[in-house]
């Protein structure tokens, strides 16, 4: 009751008095507030770095030097049951283009006659995108709001899907695939950050992502069809994309019009600082504080390694079903369909039993599970076996992205939100291209066979980044 109470006193703040810290007060001025030069000293020395403890506070009580505001629902104030929608159909746009890459690999090797190298490249070159969009991130925020961002990352969607579907020379293709990085990236932090911030934050991440996998159930099924029984081309999947694309940017920027600099700077800048200042501070306890930098580096890492999973395994099951299972071209498309949704239905299912038996130790038994069905598909050589697999495993592996952006949100201040979880969808984007490309690369040698160790290594490695973050706060909400 006593925490129950502590966090309604902070919700219904709505604005908290900034402290002077970096002007000391005169003592006729301790006298009135009835202060002390005891006071004042251990005043001085709170203005070192805070340490780990004190930074997963502030990300529960806002800092006194911040505008505080009520932590919002997805239904108030009403504003926001169109945003959320609107963010729902961004990450449908998300997912249906990050799935399409692996079942249009086989039609792409064929099209533009290349090798397994040359032709992971499509997974190699979002990353520039999305590093992109982790430097400029920020600044985007800071001067053009969350309309900015839904402008750019819709506009840049848009263009990517203009330009593959009039299926160009390959090395233009490769370019399109870094504006289609570009605009990932831009929403994957903010609408990420925006969502996480709302109560009941696990519930609808896990909506959030549930929808990403959607798209990327539809994809594979809807390019699959398009080639093997409609006999069309490649490229007329993005015709389809265009129209989601429009409608992303229709739909965001109706929703998040309102939500200029001036919104954002409200709710989330120190006061006395001016915003070039906001950022470079920003910057650096984000990445290089020893408390908030140790948290956004171990998310960032674990989603390097998740995405990088994830992808790496809906890009290249298509073609190991194909090559290694001797799977039909439609059934095998379809074991990519099986994945998206079982990382679908577990981004939404296990969204809701996630916050009652904690962050921690549910990512621990996903990942134990993930392994064990990994260690199925791979051991057991059947095609029906592997697909019922592969379908499991991605429903076990569908909460992981939510839960660290989850944990990013508990451990950091709202003001270093936006900045940490942009970053660490970067990484996460540098994974999805990084590890897949390494698969293509060592499948040119020694087969796509080595896909399966190759992932069974990788998830290894995400649980231990996933042990060394510290202790999460049991609500934030």
């Amino acid at each position: 009751m006593k925490d129950g109470h502590a966090r309604g006193s902070v919700t219904g703040a709505i604005e908290l008095e900034p402290q002077a810290r970096n002007f000391p007060t005169s003592s006729k001025e301790q006298r009135l507030n009835g202060t002390s030069n005891a006071t004042t000293t251990q005043d001085v020395h709170m203005e070192r770095e805070p340490d780990l403890e004190t930074l997963s506070a502030e990300s529960q009580h806002q800092s006194p030097a911040v505008v505080a505001h009520a932590i919002e629902k997805w239904n108030e104030p009403s504003i926001n049951i169109r945003r959320l929608f609107a963010t729902f159909w961004a990450f449908v746009i998300m997912g249906a283009n990050d799935a399409a890459y692996g079942a249009l690999i086989p039609y792409l090797e064929t099209y533009y006659n290349l090798s397994y190298t040359i032709i992971s490249l499509v997974f190699l070159a979002p990353v520039v995108g999305y590093a992109g969009a982790a430097i400029f991130n920020n600044s985007v925020h800071m001067y053009f709001g969350q309309r900015g961002v839904a402008a750019l990352s819709s506009s840049a969607h848009l263009l990517a899907y203009v330009v593959n579907s009039v299926h160009p020379p390959y090395p233009v293709l490769i370019i399109s695939f870094m504006f289609a990085g570009l605009g990932n990236g831009f929403a994957d932090s903010a609408w990420n950050a925006w969502v996480a911030n709302l109560a009941n934050a696990n519930e609808l991440l896990g909506l959030l992502h549930g929808l990403y996998g959607l798209g990327a159930v539809l994809s594979p099924l809807i390019a699959t069809s398009l080639v093997t029984k409609a006999e069309w081309p490649w490229f007329t999947f993005y015709y389809l994309m265009i129209g989601g694309a429009v409608l992303e940017l229709g739909l965001t920027l109706f929703a998040f019009w309102k939500a200029d600099k001036h919104d954002f700077r409200k709710r989330t800048a120190y006061a006395n600082n001016s915003p070039d200042q906001q950022k470079d501070n920003r910057l650096k306890q984000a990445l290089f504080s020893k408390a908030g930098g140790r948290v956004t580096w171990l998310c960032a890492a674990f989603l390097l390694g998740y995405v990088g999973t994830e992808v790496a395994l809906g890009g290249w099951i298509v073609t190991f079903m194909i090559r290694v299972r001797h799977g039909g071209a439609f059934a095998s498309g379809m074991t990519a369909t099986g994945f998206w949704i079982g990382i679908t239905v577990g981004r939404v299912v296990l969204g809701f039993v996630t916050p009652r038996i904690g962050e921690k130790i549910a990512i621990i038994v996903y990942l134990a599970l993930a392994m064990a069905f990994e260690l199925i598909f791979w051991l057991i050589p059947q095609f029906y076996v592997s697909a019922v697999a592969i379908a499991i495993e991605g429903f076990f592996l569908g909460p992981l992205f939510p839960a660290a952006v989850v944990a990013a949100t508990k451990l950091l201040p709202k003001h270093l939100h936006v900045i940490a979880i942009g970053f660490a969808a970067a990484l996460g984007g540098a994974g999805a291209a990084i590890f897949p490309f390494a698969v293509g690369a060592i499948a040119q040698s020694k087969g796509v066979q080595v896909l399966q160790p190759f992932v069974l290594a990788l998830l290894v490695v995400v649980l231990g980044f996933w042990l060394l973050l510290p202790k999460m706060p049991k609500s934030r909400d």
